[in-house]
């Protein structure tokens, strides 16, 4: 009876283990530099005390795979003779769609060693030639962070040194500068802000176009970083796409406050390994107006977006995919229809504004190891912006005392009148060839040319509006501010070599040049970069590095056709004198001290040092500079530029992380710094980014509950915690803020006042669960709510343009408020 007993109680056991939820796991191993696929690498699953469960060894092609993989967070350790092993943890392994885990190993210069590649416990980033301020991110960080919607800037906005502080938008500030020193790059390629409702001359927006289940592993900078990244002195977003599964088809639905989107994925050809991947996406911000919750406007802002990746492999190795990506969005601003205490954050107060922006990417790459010691990647691409906008200024009647009349919460209008019609189109022809070669174990180069032909296509016209208090508004006639039609070619090329110069000191030196043909200023011939890394005792590293920046000025400034006040009448004819503007530069000196803490935490300090010059400033004296734009709603307008304008920052960080491990992780970031500059008046200033200070404190809790044999469900609970420094202004110049229906600072004293100081609490949840059915089905179901400044806190944004009641035309506007933001996603 026992013996029967036993056997009974381990075929049942046999039976809930073989029915519990699994997927696959797969991928490919390759050498780090060269991209060759590494045959005969080891993969090892781990169980809790990093004790092998089941292996698997990677075919001549460098491809492995791990079948029934049980349902969850999993660590997997991938070792080759002569190259350093790869410890990848939290690895998440979802019912509804394969886990596909693609590999680089780093060659081994002497003894084996272990380097993490996922979780970052080392901090290093993809790229091979960085080494300090960079950082790799990872599609289940975007998802896992509370507040960040999926976004990759949102995310950043985490790190050491970059703050965000602005609920409507994403514009991130690195280091104090401004956001428009942000460089976006996609597989290589330079690309148009990827944001909707973009403005010109920014790098941010209120929604993402780029989403984040399209993504690879990818890499963000803050500072001096490697030779290849040209046009950005504040930092880069080095994006990958991923492919689709080559093997099974696999879709996922999504329904949110943000979008309802879809995405299919799947093989094109099982037999030689093609894929595709396709995503769309459709805004639902319709539900925050119907659920009452506040988003800054009463107008009800749409967008659509939409990507695709189609990947071929190639005879002998090669691979050719073909990939784009882009959005359309649109929002009807109507302060005409609008109660008088109504908000509207996102432009002016005193007239109607219809606006849309669209903007596109379109690529092709070819890749292929050419050798065992040599990588080749190209990159042709198409890009795009758009932005087309209308106003129409209303004319409100006064009342007898002379201030606005209101009737049943509204202004009386009397009449509109248009006064502005612009659009801006900037289309782009794109090259990046880069040749990566391995001169020994200890030593690789890279070289390549960065090359974009930009075309211009810029119409702007405008009525001045006069306004006196108790007056009828007078209309002047039209002004064509922009209108031009021209081309102009951006090179860059480079080269890069990292040597391990001994055992424990390792060199990366590059040089780059920058040639813009627009006009015979914009040319940096060139731009040293390098850095040291020192490895110390105990799991410590020392980094130095150094490099100078260089960056073209917003496009549309150099068209603008600023006014001849020295005539003695107004308006006279108006001619483009910024064109001649060169390039704003910039050097960074970085120090990094890293320390590993245990097995599952890393320390991390930062201290650099920013020098800018060659800013563009205004002639005459003012406190203008080009640094203290790429944020907001609204363009610049500036008088005639030189580049005769200075900055410096400079700052210590901080970052104390603990990797997903015993179900939870934190990540505490914190940053003192001090940004200034100086105008053609010669006085020092605080940028307007120039916060002092920023701290974030994340954490995340993740509970699993087994039901039954075949149900395996989770419960991911996350906090955030925000402070940062308020942003800098001045005291309003009355007069000629009235004259310009819009905020004008009086030039003196700008930035002598600071907002208060940010802050802010997010709380995410979500409940996943995974099921398997009988015949071997597999989905997953993912509930999630992202409380957004959950204690709705009033901070402080701008001042803004406005007709008061009571006469006044200056409005305080705030931030957001408690936003909820919800979705339900199935993976089958």
């Amino acid at each position: 009876m026992k013996p029967l007993f036993l056997t009974t109680i381990l075929l049942l056991t046999a039976f809930i283990a073989l029915s519990q939820p699994t997927q696959t796991l797969r991928g490919r191993v390759v050498d780090r530099e060269s991209k060759y696929p590494l045959i005969g690498a080891t993969i090892q699953l781990l169980d809790n005390t990093n004790k092998p469960i089941t292996g698997t060894v990677a075919d001549t092609l460098g491809r492995y795979r791990l079948t029934n993989v049980a349902v969850g967070r999993q660590t997997v350790r991938i070792s080759l003779v002569g190259y350093k092993d790869a410890l990848l943890n939290n690895i998440v392994v979802d019912a509804g769609r394969e886990t596909i885990l693609d590999v680089d190993l780093e060659e081994n210069t002497t003894e084996l060693a272990i380097v993490t590649v996922k979780a970052q416990r080392s901090g290093d980033a993809k790229n091979e030639m960085a080494i300090v301020s960079a950082r790799q991110f990872t599609v289940d960080e975007a998802d896992r962070y509370a507040g960040s919607r999926g976004e990759p800037a949102r995310m950043a906005s985490n790190f050491a040194g970059v703050q965000g502080a602005d609920d409507s938008r994403n514009d991130i500030v690195i280091r104090g500068n401004s956001p428009s020193g942000l460089l976006w790059r996609v597989e290589g390629i330079n690309i148009p802000n990827p944001n909707h409702f973009a403005i010109p001359g920014t790098s941010g927006g209120p929604v993402s176009i780029i989403r984040n289940n399209t993504l690879a592993n990818s890499d963000f900078f803050t500072g001096a970083f490697p030779a290849e990244f040209g046009n950005g002195i504040a930092g880069v977003f080095d994006l990958k796409l991923r492919n689709g599964n080559n093997e099974r088809h696999q879709r996922s639905l999504q329904f949110g406050f943000l979008g309802t989107e879809g995405l299919l994925e799947g093989p094109l050809s099982k037999k030689s390994g093609s894929s595709y991947l396709i995503t769309y996406r459709y805004a639902n911000l319709w539900l925050f107006n119907k659920a009452g919750i506040d988003i800054g406007t009463q107008a009800v802002p749409t967008y659509q977006d939409a990507s695709f990746r189609f990947n071929f492999p190639l005879k002998r190795g090669g691979r050719l995919a073909l990939w784009g990506f882009g959005g359309t969005s649109t929002v009807d601003i109507l302060v005409s229809e609008q109660s008088v205490s109504d908000r509207n954050i996102f432009g002016q107060n005193d007239r109607d504004q219809y606006y849309t922006s669209r903007m596109f990417v379109s690529g092709l790459t070819y890749e292929k190891s050419i050798s065992r010691r040599t990588f080749v990647k190209a990159t042709v691409a198409a890009s795009g912006n758009v932005q087309d906008a209308n106003h129409n200024f209303l004319f409100i009647r006064n009342g007898t005392d002379g201030k606005p009349l209101v009737q049943n919460d509204r202004y009386v209008i009397d009449r509109l009148a248009p006064v502005l019609d612009y659009r801006f189109a900037d289309t782009k022809a794109s090259l990046s060839l880069a040749l990566t070669h391995k001169l020994s174990a200890r030593s690789t180069l890279k070289a390549g040319l960065n090359a974009d032909v930009y075309f211009f296509n810029l119409f702007d016209s405008v009525r001045v509006v006069t306004t006196n208090p108790g007056t009828t508004p007078v209309l002047a006639t039209w002004q064509k501010r922009w209108d031009t039609k021209t081309s102009a070619l951006l090179l860059q090329p480079y080269v890069q070599w990292r040597a391990n110069v001994t055992e424990k000191l390792t060199l990366s030196a590059g040089v780059t040049s920058t040639v813009f043909t627009l006009n015979k200023n914009s040319v940096s011939p060139v731009e040293p970069r390098a850095g040291l890394v020192y490895d110390l005792p105990n799991r410590q590293k020392l980094s130095v590095a150094v490099g100078l920046h260089s960056q073209i000025q917003p496009t549309y400034t150099y068209f603008y056709k600023t006014p001849d006040f020295t005539s003695s009448f107004f308006p006279t004819p108006l001619i483009e004198q910024n064109r001649g503007v060169g390039l704003t530069k910039s050097w960074h000196y970085v120090a990094a001290y890293d320390r590993l803490l245990g097995r599952n935490m890393r320390l991390k300090l930062e201290a650099y040092y920013q020098r800018l010059f060659n800013v563009p400033i205004e002639v005459g004296r003012t406190s203008f500079s080009i640094l203290n734009t790429g944020a907001g709603f609204t363009r610049v307008f500036p008088q005639k530029l030189f580049n005769g304008g200075t900055g410096r920052n400079y700052g210590a960080e901080l970052t104390l992380e603990k990797f997903f491990s015993n179900s939870y992780y934190f990540l505490v970031t914190g940053s003192l710094f001090d940004a200034r500059y100086r105008g053609s008046d010669g006085v020092l200033r605080n940028t307007d980014f120039n916060g002092k200070y920023a701290f974030n404190a994340l954490f995340a809790k993740e509970f699993v509950f087994q039901r039954g044999a075949s149900k395996r469900n989770s419960l991911n609970v996350g906090a955030k915690y925000t402070a940062v420094g308020g942003r800098w202004y001045g005291p309003v110049n009355l007069t000629a803020s009235q004259a310009a229906q819009e905020v004008v600072f009086q030039d003196a004293t700008r930035n002598t006042l600071q907002f208060a100081p940010y802050r802010r609490f997010d709380i995410k949840v979500d409940y996943k669960m995974n099921r398997m059915n009988a015949k071997g089905g597999r989905l997953t179901h993912t509930i999630a709510v992202d409380f957004v400044n959950i204690l709705g806190i009033q901070n402080l944004l701008s001042l803004s343009y406005a007709p008061q009641p009571d006469g006044s035309f200056i409005k305080q506007e705030y931030q957001l408020g408690f936003l909820p933001v919800f979705y339900y996603k199935i993976d089958f």
